[in-house]
């Protein structure tokens, strides 16, 4: 847990030299960019591939075919669906757990895009789109990473993202990568006080999971925090600092921005169906609804009190789950900044206060790698030796766990 407080928000801009002017600075600064990423994503890889080993391997030896599993099973099929057919235009308050309204657009509208200008099925296109999405993704929990605490930070926190125990769904056709890596580079927009970028990318991250709701808080309360300091400062203004004039307006349309494409979508579906709670009258149809967090206690308190014999994936899921609440008391405790606690929070809102199907509770939690901060900055002020055996033992308990999830567990992830 760091012992020190980050640095606080810029109200504005990054310097003007940070920025490119051209093309062959921009080109410059990417590479740079990439160049110190390096580690973080060589490391993201590794891991990475060595859960497709193990789980290749495993698949082998039940003579099971993979490809079906990780391009076009369970929430894969309804995106895919989405991709070929669209929404649906009515709800059947009769049937449960049918209606596809229920899943965020922009992961199959990017899927049927990429397919009709490149060969390949829509399942296939979907899976690279995610491995793709999974590696910008690790850039930007490298980044927001390196932007706190330097590289070595950054370097670990991207290793462990790649590590969690449901993983595994990195690489499957599912929403996760593409919706962290637009919660990273927003969260790291907002940190480096480029708002209009931030806005953006949470309006993209809010047309991808409900979970956008995080992102758009974040960057939305980040924004209006900077902008009332900027025309309330403590003291005289210092030289350099901008002017509000100039910073305001931006500060104001990131904010403006950031919950436009979860608000766009659900009422979207409001009009599609002709009614004002149509969203939430679909969540509803898959039994799920907010409880504020009566049906996660009473399902943890089952699992890990009562039944005899509890199903390991579900003691994974619920152990996840507790790992959560104290990595984010840590968080607060180590006074990590406003737009990473907002997201969080909100993240933690959702997923804990959820009173829909308990299984896919760790995957929801995957876009939250702020909570993983404070173990990223314990492990990377050890020894090398001691780097090395946590994250090497991370990264084998999560193949072992990828590979029994998909494949002895047998439902959803």
């Amino acid at each position: 847990m760091p012992t020190t407080a980050p640095p606080p928000i810029p109200a504005g801009p990054a310097p003007p030299a940070s920025i490119p002017s051209g093309p062959g600075r921009l080109t410059g600064a990417l590479t740079a960019a990439l160049r110190r990423a390096a580690p973080a994503l060589l490391g993201y890889l590794a891991v990475r591939l060595l859960g497709a080993l193990v789980l290749m391997k495993w698949a082998h030896l039940k003579q099971h075919g993979l490809w079906p599993y990780l391009a076009s099973h369970w929430d894969s099929r309804w995106y895919l669906g989405i991709a070929d057919h669209g929404y649906e235009q009515t709800l059947d308050e009769q049937l449960f757990n049918t209606n596809n309204l229920a899943f965020f657009p922009l992961y199959p509208v990017i899927v049927k895009a990429v397919a009709g200008v490149t060969p390949g099925s829509r399942a296939s296109i979907g899976l690279v789109v995610a491995v793709v999405c999974s590696l910008l993704a690790a850039w930007g929990v490298f980044a927001v990473g390196d932007r706190l605490h330097g590289r070595r930070v950054g370097t670990v926190l991207a290793v462990l993202w790649g590590t969690t125990p449901v993983a595994v769904v990195q690489w499957m056709g599912y929403t996760e990568s593409l919706f962290t890596a637009l919660v990273a580079w927003s969260l790291h927009s907002v940190l480096t006080g480029r708002w209009i970028g931030a806005g953006v990318l949470a309006l993209l991250a809010g047309l991808t999971r409900p979970t956008g709701l995080a992102v758009a808080a974040a960057v939305s309360v980040a924004a209006l925090v900077a902008l009332w300091r900027l025309w309330h400062p403590p003291g005289n203004r210092a030289e350099g600092q901008p002017e509000p004039r100039a910073t305001a307006p931006r500060l104001l349309l990131g904010a403006l921005l950031a919950p436009l494409g979860w608000l766009g979508y659900v009422g979207w579906v409001g009009l599609r169906l002709h009614r004002v709670d149509g969203y939430f009258a679909v969540q509803r149809m898959w039994h799920n609804e907010w409880d504020g967090g009566i049906g996660t206690l009473r399902t943890l308190r089952s699992i890990l009190g009562y039944q005899p014999r509890p199903q390991l994936f579900f003691v994974v899921v619920s152990l996840v789950l507790i790992a959560s609440v104290v990595l984010y008391l840590l968080c607060v405790a180590g006074r990590q900044p406003l737009p990473l606690l907002v997201f969080s929070s909100v993240l933690l809102a959702i997923v804990l206060g959820s009173g829909g199907v308990y299984f896919p509770r760790a995957r929801f939690l995957l876009p939250g790698f702020p909570l993983l901060l404070p173990a990223a900055v314990a492990i990377a002020r050890a020894r090398r030796r001691t780097v090395v055996l946590v994250l090497g033992g991370s990264a084998l308990a999560s193949a072992y766990l990828g590979a029994y999830m998909i494949l002895v567990y047998g439902g959803a992830p």
